[in-house]
């Protein structure tokens, strides 16, 4: 169980702030959800206490994690070409395993289509989420600006 002020992930919005713990009753059953303050954006999301593993929610990985991940980044490699639907499903599947890794490999692999082809309106809303997710957790575990972060992301993986 979180506590308030921990930092911690969503796999499909990014990092933020546990500001609250409240009881909200839906459907007539009574519920205990956590208030999280996503970093980057003004938005508050509620997930439910007992949800929280089954959604991926985790905490922000360490500076030394983060650290040996960004020293790692130069090695991410793109996947394989493959039709737009598959590709789409392969990319919604890595984002929300949550991993940094896997995160990263998207940012990768549509940053590389899209030099080649261009992207489709949802690949490109999909590699703008991949960043945000990646520069919210980066930018809380290292103590840094995210466009600090978003420079070293586009550096690393985008050059």
């Amino acid at each position: 169980m979180f506590q308030i002020g921990d930092k911690v992930v969503h796999p499909l919005h990014g990092a933020g702030v546990i500001q609250d713990i409240v009881e909200r009753t839906i459907d007539g059953v009574p519920a205990q959800y956590y208030a999280l303050k996503l970093s980057l954006e003004d938005t508050q999301l509620f997930i439910p206490t007992e949800s929280c593993e089954k959604l991926g929610i985790r905490p922000v990985c360490s500076r030394r994690e983060a650290e040996a991940f960004l020293e790692q980044l130069d090695g991410i490699t793109c996947s394989v070409d493959k039709g737009w639907n598959q590709r789409y499903r392969e990319n919604m599947l890595h984002l929300r395993s949550g991993s940094l890794p896997e995160v990263a490999q998207v940012i990768k692999t549509l940053t590389v289509r899209d030099r080649k082809r261009g992207l489709s309106t949802g690949e490109k809303k999909m590699l703008a989420s991949a960043r945000h997710i990646l520069e919210s957790e980066l930018a809380f575990a290292l103590d840094r600006p995210p466009q600090a972060i978003a420079e070293i992301i586009s550096q690393k993986l985008c050059h």
